[in-house]
């Protein structure tokens, strides 16, 4: 079978910056606030991609396992909804994994008739998983699109005429605050068609320390995740952090119902960034805010998708109850008929 990617090039759709572009304007902006943050998505170059694949498997870091045996209980379901008609089955970050070949050994052996379609903005990783797709399941057609999600899954619409099942796996969608998340999920609305299928990983609220173990390793390699963003800055930008001078340090927020990771300055230090073409100033024990990690409730699952004009099929849920996959469904207004004789 076909196992390929394409990039949306300019005459695919409008996108004047490059990925170095929008990655230093976003570091200008998140260290000129009063508050300095980093945005998340910027951990995953390929050593930020190595080493969340060791969290994964690190035994303090429960979501994997949590969510790989939702995915195996409940395959059968997932498939009963979809099965009747030719699809494409969407990924949205390029992230490979032994979950979504579950989806896609289980989809191939009932004999649905799909096309795997992974979406992300970096060729490498989009690359990547294309080339591991096509080595481990050759029977599978795989398009991957290297492509801001909204804009591929538009790309997509416009020239296959299928049903489309779109996989936010893992708790992505955790790293948005509330707004972030309804702003996203109704771009996704906006870009799929009535009747349109959605699985959401959400990681519910549990236990404290279960929450604090899983993000503040002993191992130490979660700490080595988020320092990377700042090595990452060195390596493109050409900024200068002494990588040493920061400290990890992870919290959760019982107000918000999040984990908070932050990379906090040890001493009083100014950074140059040559692309960005400026310092900036870390006082000492100064926070730099790197990634949110909203945990839900099922009624504030509910309410997100109510809130984003979907429709909840079912929530497919796994036997400690710490995490679940929830089914949605895309519910647009359709036109009335003109009555008879117009």
């Amino acid at each position: 079978m076909a196992a390929d990617y394409k990039i949306l090039a300019e005459h695919d759709y409008a996108n004047s910056f490059t990925e170095r572009d929008g990655f230093a304007l976003d570091v200008l902006v998140g260290l000129s606030s009063p508050r300095k943050t980093l945005k998340s998505k910027y951990f995953y170059d390929s050593r930020g991609s190595a080493l969340f694949l060791q969290i994964t498997q690190l035994p303090e870091y429960y979501l994997t396992t949590a969510e790989r045996e939702v995915l195996l209980t409940h395959r059968h379901r997932i498939a009963s909804h979809i099965e009747r008609e030719p699809f494409n089955l969407v990924e949205l970050g390029a992230g490979f994994s032994d979950k979504t070949t579950t989806l896609l050994r289980h989809f191939h052996g009932r004999g649905l008739k799909f096309q795997f379609v992974p979406i992300d903005i970096s060729e490498a990783a989009t690359h990547q998983l294309v080339s591991a797709v096509g080595k481990d399941l050759p029977e599978c057609e795989i398009h991957g699109l290297v492509a801001d999600y909204f804009d591929g899954i538009k790309w997509l619409n416009n020239r296959h005429q299928r049903r489309n099942l779109v996989l936010f796996l893992g708790s992505s969608i955790g790293n948005f605050t509330h707004g972030e998340a309804c702003f996203f999920l109704r771009n996704l609305w906006n870009s799929l068609n009535h009747g349109d299928l959605v699985l959401i990983g959400f990681d519910l609220k549990k236990d404290i320390d279960l929450l604090l173990k899983a993000y503040n390793d002993r191992q130490g390699i979660t700490s080595a995740f988020n320092l990377n963003i700042l090595e990452r800055i060195n390596r493109e930008l050409g900024g200068q952090f002494d990588i040493e001078s920061f400290r990890h340090f992870g919290t959760y927020d019982v107000f918000s119902g999040g984990m908070e990771s932050y990379l906090v300055s040890l001493r009083r230090q100014n950074v140059f960034i040559e692309l960005v073409g400026r310092s900036f100033t870390f006082e000492a024990w100064e926070p730099i805010h790197t990634e949110y990690s909203y945990k839900y409730l099922l009624s504030d699952v509910e309410t997100l998708a109510a809130e984003t004009g979907y429709e909840i099929i079912e929530h497919l849920g796994e036997s400690r109850q710490w995490f679940v996959d929830s089914l949605w469904k895309v519910k647009k207004a359709t036109p009335p008929h003109d009555p008879p004789g117009r």
